[in-house]
């Protein structure tokens, strides 16, 4: 590893072509605090790093908060290198208060979560309770790439419903969620959508999610289309 320090070693992976599509999807960040990184490039960079300098690693991930959106995206990828399950999840407690756009926190999921599903159940009944909007976003992200297949329990779409926010970034993961939710557990997914217990918004985006999905079956997409609220 050289002796350039993290941030110049990210403005040399700079794309402003990248940058500039990245501003257009992710409004709430001053574009002076974007770099412009293409993710695999990024995560290729975090790998590297955690693999051949574990020192200046931990230096980073103790320097806390960043100054640019990407170096967030950095700290969520070296994360996801550690397999200590305590280690990964102080981390990530560490982090969540940090975090301040969808991007960051869509993109870093470790996978020794998917090893520990109790524990990290425990960790998203908490994280769901949050005041932070990128902290609930997490949790519910979490229930939908981890918890809807073999680890799924129906209370999990009951705390999920039971979710009020004002907050586009919130609202937006509930409905993605659902809509996910009704292609992998429609049994138990879609009587909370003919309930319309969500508010109105985050129900009619529910639905637009699922009719735009090609893992719900047209006949499901017409009956859905039915109890979208006006």
């Amino acid at each position: 590893m050289n002796k350039k320090t993290i941030k110049e070693t990210l403005f040399e992976m700079q794309d402003n072509a990248y940058k500039d599509f990245n501003k257009k999807l992710i409004p709430n960040i001053d574009e002076n605090l974007m770099i412009g990184i293409r993710v695999p490039e990024l995560r290729r960079f975090a790998k590297n790093l955690y693999r051949n300098d574990p020192e200046r690693t931990n230096i980073f991930l103790d320097t806390l908060p960043h100054h640019y959106m990407e170096e967030n995206h950095l700290h969520g990828f070296l994360i996801e290198c550690f397999n200590d399950f305590d280690h990964v999840i102080y981390l990530t407690e560490k982090f969540l208060p940090y975090i301040d756009n969808w991007a960051t926190c869509d993109s870093f999921s470790p996978k020794i979560f998917k090893k520990y599903p109790d524990e990290v159940y425990d960790k998203i009944k908490f994280w769901i309770t949050s005041s932070h909007t990128y902290t609930i976003r997490y949790a519910i992200g979490l229930l939908l790439s981890n918890f809807l297949d073999d680890e799924f329990e129906p209370e999990m779409l009951k705390k999920v419903s039971a979710l009020r926010s004002d907050d586009y970034y919130v609202n937006m993961m509930i409905a993605w969620y659902f809509a996910t939710a009704l292609a992998k557990q429609r049994e138990y997914t879609l009587p909370y959508i003919e309930s319309k217990c969500l508010d109105a918004w985050t129900h009619n985006k529910a639905i637009q999610k699922s009719v735009e999905s090609r893992r719900i079956s047209d006949i499901d997409k017409a009956y859905l289309r039915t109890l979208k609220l006006k």
